[in-house]
């Protein structure tokens, strides 16, 4: 683990935001700076932190984590599933085939937790027993497993909006997805998840649920894009103690975003309205857990680059 005076000094060297036309067209998302040309996707992974589907700030080296883990993941699937990546020329960059999105998120959930209005603990303690689709029993507590890994795929949302989280029956009948591309998908998530699984649990960390992001290549077949199994886009538990702090009614022990999230809440923030600010000792506190989850699954020790990060951008890429 670095030093934490390594992560206060980055505080104030964040990458909130690129501005760099000569990579092409510029796709501004949540946290992605995406610029398009020649049939290339250059990703500009930066520090923001969005959750609530609202940005809240910068948290240090989080680009650099989410970058690193998921040209790790794309190269542990590589065999398995198709993906987007052409090269890694930058700690916060990933160059990849540009591709048709597919207009839907693919979600995967193994338990039954969330703090979100659209999670769906939110939607079964609220009394409903069907999630997109899927029939749940009765009696099921918060953060416990479910039967099954069961596919929960949204809507996308426009940025500053909230994501809807949606049956395979509503997709077809939206026009959003054929049914055999969204059954190709559906295939192709249920493999990488049930991977993500076995390798994480190997590293002593449950993979509780994540979102994957389909696109279409200039040939016609699905691959995954942007970025797998990183704390932004999964949710980990340690797999230690787990079972024994359900078993007390405690709340799992994460490495991800959660911390954040649930952070807000307890300030009473659910992603209406403007957000807190975020202080340093939780932006802090926050690069401490992207980075022990990066070291946990990757198994290397996580070496930040402390340049200032638009010069460094400007080089590594040749501009």
């Amino acid at each position: 683990m670095i030093d934490d005076s390594v992560i206060l000094e980055q505080l104030n060297k964040t990458l909130d935001t690129t501005d760099l036309p000569s990579l092409g067209h510029k796709y501004e998302g949540k946290v992605r700076d995406c610029y398009v040309k020649d049939g290339r996707r250059t990703i500009i992974v930066t520090d923001r932190l969005s959750a609530f589907d609202v940005v809240l700030g910068t948290i240090p080296f989080k680009g650099q984590v989410l970058n690193q883990m998921a040209a790790h993941w794309f190269a542990a699937t590589a065999d398995i599933a198709p993906n987007h990546v052409l090269s890694v020329p930058d700690p916060q960059v990933m160059v990849g085939v540009e591709c048709q999105l597919l207009p839907v998120e693919f979600v995967m959930r193994a338990y039954l937790t969330g703090v979100t209005s659209t999670s769906i603990w939110s939607h079964y303690q609220s009394g409903r027993r069907q999630f997109c689709g899927h029939d749940l029993p009765d009696g099921m507590r918060k953060n416990q497993r479910l039967a099954k890994a069961l596919l929960t795929p949204s809507t996308k949302a426009e940025k500053g909006a909230h994501d809807q989280s949606v049956s395979r029956a509503e997709i077809l009948e939206m026009g959003a997805l054929s049914a055999a591309d969204f059954d190709e998908a559906a295939t192709l998530c249920a493999r990488v998840f049930s991977f993500g699984q076995q390798e994480a649990l190997r590293r002593g960390l449950i993979l509780v649920d994540t979102k994957y992001e389909i696109g279409r290549r200039p040939d016609g077949t699905l691959c995954f894009i942007d970025e797998i199994h990183t704390p932004d886009s999964s949710r980990y538990w340690y797999a230690d103690d787990y079972q024994t702090r359900f078993d007390q009614g405690l709340e799992p022990r994460g490495l991800d975003k959660e911390y954040v999230r649930r952070t807000l809440v307890e300030q009473g923030y659910r992603g209406e309205g403007p957000p807190p600010a975020l202080s340093a000792g939780v932006r802090a506190e926050a690069a401490r857990r992207y980075i022990e989850v990066c070291e946990l699954i990757t198994g290397h020790p996580f070496v930040p680059d402390t340049a200032e990060p638009i010069a460094r951008l400007r080089r590594n890429l040749g501009l």
